[in-house]
């Protein structure tokens, strides 16, 4: 999930397994047995990481949407108020997010009902705040968008974005530089015919 570069935690192991399984047959197709021999470990032994498999699915979708948050604020407040350049960063962030997170896109998509109402609420707060950065950039880069017009426009560029599940199996695809390139171009072609 997080693009961190030293090891990841046994929590964030068991996390990246219980999405990728998840995603692969379904939440009720998977048991704890089979999340804990992925990563080497009994499945009554996950039970020291997580209360089950509806708390791990609930930190899987919290966490993601909180991760792109969290990432998009940040990159904010590092493209010291150069509008294009905050929205290429977004665009970029995003399709990080979208190759490299892949299940839990299928996840999100299959799962996000499972969730406690207080944690699918959490979600989507997370989630609108999200939009609503990407709206404010949006409206600044292409003036002439009115605010539904560039929210219409944000989510359908999620919508490209997000649909590199249906891609292929990832070895598929034709090499991580070149989709990402090939996503941007067409996340920020998508963003000029609105605007135009």
């Amino acid at each position: 999930m997080a693009t961190r570069t030293d090891a990841p935690t046994r929590r964030e192991q068991i996390l990246k397994e219980a999405a990728r399984l998840f995603a692969e047959r379904g939440f009720h197709g998977v048991g704890v047995d089979e999340i804990g021999a992925a990563v080497g470990i009994s499945g009554p032994g996950l039970y020291r990481h997580f209360a089950g498999k509806d708390a791990m699915l609930a930190e899987l979708l919290v966490g993601i949407s909180g991760q792109l948050l969290t990432g998009g604020r940040r990159r904010a407040a590092e493209a010291e108020g150069d509008p294009e350049a905050l929205l290429d960063s977004l665009i970029e962030g995003h399709i990080d997010f979208a190759l490299d997170d892949r299940p839990l896109i299928t996840l999100h998509d299959r799962e996000l009902d499972r969730l406690r109402d207080s944690d699918r609420k959490l979600v989507r707060q997370l989630q609108r705040q999200y939009v609503e950065l990407w709206v404010e950039v949006v409206r600044t880069v292409y003036p002439g968008l009115d605010e539904p017009a560039a929210r219409s426009a944000v989510h359908s560029v999620f919508g490209l974005l997000n649909s590199t599940p249906h891609l292929g199996r990832p070895g598929a695809l034709p090499g991580r530089a070149g989709t990402a390139a090939l996503l941007h171009r067409m996340a920020r072609g998508a963003f000029g015919a609105a605007g135009a």
